[in-house]
């Protein structure tokens, strides 16, 4: 950080990759953003463009707190002026301003000098190229998606061309490169890749599609995973199953649990139910990308993680995932929070959501990126 400060950028973008590598290690999604974020602002200064771009992206998560995804945007927004790309840097800057404008007085100060600046160079230079989407950052390629001619399905392009025959009863989106489709002749589900070419002839009863290189798929037993070569990598146990996500997939056996890849139970199946919701509102499937879940036990509710470790029992009425906290819901309807060790961190005195998180904001001391 230091390095940083003082222009010696060789050596803050040693440091700043060591940071990242250790962040990456614990698992801590607010770590590693903040980590992604200082060495994209190390790459900017340096003008490595392309790899500061793709790490303000990759650490821009939903799970995070409005304060620091607004930092996030408002330095990727910077990082697009240096490059002349001015129309994608208002895009950043106005997201910044979605997030935190109402409340953040400093923000909307700098955002405005910065606005200043965009509308200077564009009278002069012109707005430059035309925004990229984040997956043209993150260089995802846009799979063919399912387009139907007639009564048959196949996929197309962007353009809206079939690139894979209309030759289906039914097909699924590509995940992780593979899709999943019915033809009209079989009941069986078989799996294609992106040039249409049958990977796994008609098999499956049910299917469903690849996540984390791993699909559930139902044949003459319960629910199994397997990877894309159709290898069982979890033998059928299960009534219902949720996608893998990091490593762990939610299960229902004789209740609700969860596996890993090796189909080891890692969450005992003793759960009514799995209710992961995030404090914007989010559903999440599951496990969320930090691999914390909402458990229900006879209509209470409480958070395991990945491990099966119980970080607070079944007890409320209501709670939801906060990027550094618990919102806990009182039986009157009151909201409070707990910290992410599950101790009290506010007491349930509010009438709604809203009032919790402006608390929880003024709590938080680390969530800028860049100091």
């Amino acid at each position: 950080m230091t390095s940083r400060i003082l222009g010696e950028l060789d050596d803050a973008l040693a440091d700043g990759r060591l940071a990242l590598t250790y962040a990456e290690a614990t698992g801590e999604l607010r770590r590693t953003a903040l980590a992604q974020a200082r060495l994209a602002h190390v790459l900017r200064w340096r003008g490595d463009f392309p790899e500061a771009d793709l790490l303000f992206a990759r650490a821009n998560s939903i799970e995070l707190p409005d304060r620091l995804r607004a930092a996030l945007h408002e330095h990727a927004g910077r990082s697009c002026y240096d490059q002349g790309r001015l129309m994608e840097a208002c895009h950043h800057f106005e997201r910044a301003l979605d997030l935190r404008g109402a409340g953040d007085a400093e923000l909307l100060d700098r955002i405005r000098v910065a606005l200043d600046a965009v509308t200077a160079r564009a009278s002069a230079d012109g707005f430059g190229p035309y925004p990229r989407s984040r997956d043209d950052i993150l260089d995802r390629d846009r799979p063919p998606m399912p387009g139907q001619d007639g009564p048959l399905w196949g996929y197309t392009d962007p353009d809206g061309d079939l690139v894979i025959p209309a030759r289906y009863a039914e097909v699924q989106p590509f995940h992780d490169g593979l899709a999943w489709v019915r033809r009209p002749d079989t009941d069986r589900w078989s799996l294609i890749n992106l040039l249409g070419t049958t990977v796994i002839p008609p098999s499956y009863r049910m299917a469903r599609p690849f996540s984390d290189g791993l699909a559930w798929v139902v044949g003459d037993g319960g629910w199994t995973a397997i990877d894309a070569t159709g290898a069982v990598q979890v033998p059928p146990n299960f009534a219902d199953v949720r996608p893998f996500r990091r490593g762990v997939a939610a299960v229902r056996r004789e209740g609700w649990g969860a596996v890993d890849r090796n189909g080891r139970i890692v969450v005992p199946t003793r759960y009514h139910g799995f209710n992961t919701e995030l404090a914007d509102g989010e559903q999440v499937d599951g496990f969320t990308d930090e691999g914390l879940a909402v458990v229900d036990v006879a209509g209470r509710r409480g958070v395991v993680d990945r491990t099966g470790a119980v970080l607070v029992p079944p007890a409320h009425p209501m709670l939801v995932i906060h990027p550094v906290a618990f919102l806990v819901g009182s039986p009157t309807g009151r909201w409070g929070a707990l910290d992410r060790r599950g101790e009290p961190l506010i007491d349930p005195v509010h009438r709604d959501r809203a009032a919790v998180l402006a608390e929880i904001d003024r709590l938080l001391t680390d969530a800028n990126p860049v100091l």
